[in-house]
C-alpha cells in the first residue's frame, strides 16, 4: 500500500545510501548510493483513502528499498514509523510478501509458497476501489 494514486506501472531506479548521521535510515543518494531498482504495477486504488495497492518486484535488495523508493517517488507507505509516521489508516508498514519461490538447494525442485493479504491491508484495499 502506498499513499496517492500510483501510475498504472513503472520502474523506480535510484541509488540508495545510509542517511548521514543515522545508523538505520536510508535515502536516495545519487553520489554515494548503491544501485537499486524497483518495478511496480498498481492493482487497485482506494479513492476515498487515497491509497494504492501495488505489486512490486525488486531487481536489487537494498535495505529499506521499497520504503525509500516509494517515498522518493512521492508515494510513501502509510504507517511507516521511519519514513512516514502517519498512522491514521494503519498502525504498521503495509508491506506483505504474497509469494516466495526458489529452487530447493538439495533436491533441485521448484518451491513456491503463497500467503493471502492480511486482513488490515485487505480492508484498506477493498473499500472504495476504483
Amino acid at each position: 500500500m502506498a499513499q496517492g494514486l500510483l501510475p498504472e506501472s513503472g520502474t523506480i531506479t535510484a541509488p540508495i545510501a545510509r542517511k548521514e548521521g543515522s545508523t538505520i535510515e536510508r535515502q536516495v543518494d545519487y553520489e554515494k548510493g548503491e544501485t537499486a531498482c524497483t518495478h511496480f504495477r498498481r492493482i487497485s486504488y482506494n479513492q476515498r483513502l487515497d491509497l494504492s495497492l501495488a505489486l512490486l518486484w525488486l531487481e536489487t535488495g537494498r535495505t529499506h528499498q521499497i520504503r525509500v523508493h516509494l517515498k522518493a517517488a512521492g508515494h510513501p507507505l502509510p504507517g511507516d514509523f521511519l519514513y512516514n509516521p502517519d498512522y491514521r489508516q494503519i498502525a504498521r508498514q503495509p508491506l506483505h510478501s504474497f509469494k516466495l519461490s526458489f529452487t530447493h538447494p538439495i533436491s533441485g525442485g521448484e518451491m513456491e509458497f503463497r500467503a493471502q493479504l492480511p486482513q488490515d491491508m485487505a480492508a484498506l484495499a477493498a473499500a472504495g476501489r476504483v
